[in-house]
């Protein structure tokens, strides 16, 4: 059971560093004052989840979710 153990907890560290990484290459969110005349609606608005910003918001979810899970399962008494 040790050997699970570790493996999980590595798998938990590299999760960990990797959604670090990935939060800190994205963007800010905040549209400013574009957002109220409507300049928001471009093409590259509208096609954001074809981009490679669209890519990092569902890379950055896979890591989260992974991350609370690897988090939960280290948690319990089992390992």
């Amino acid at each position: 059971m040790d050997v699970v153990r570790i493996i999980l907890l590595v798998l938990f560290i590299i999760d960990s560093l990797a959604l670090a990484a990935i939060v800190l290459m994205q963007e800010g969110k905040a549209a400013g004052l574009g957002a109220i005349s409507g300049a928001a609606e471009t093409y590259w608005g509208k096609n954001k989840g074809r981009s490679m910003e669209g890519a990092m918001v569902k890379i950055t979810t896979v890591l989260a979710v992974l991350f609370f899970v690897l988090a939960a399962v280290l948690n319990t008494r089992f390992f």
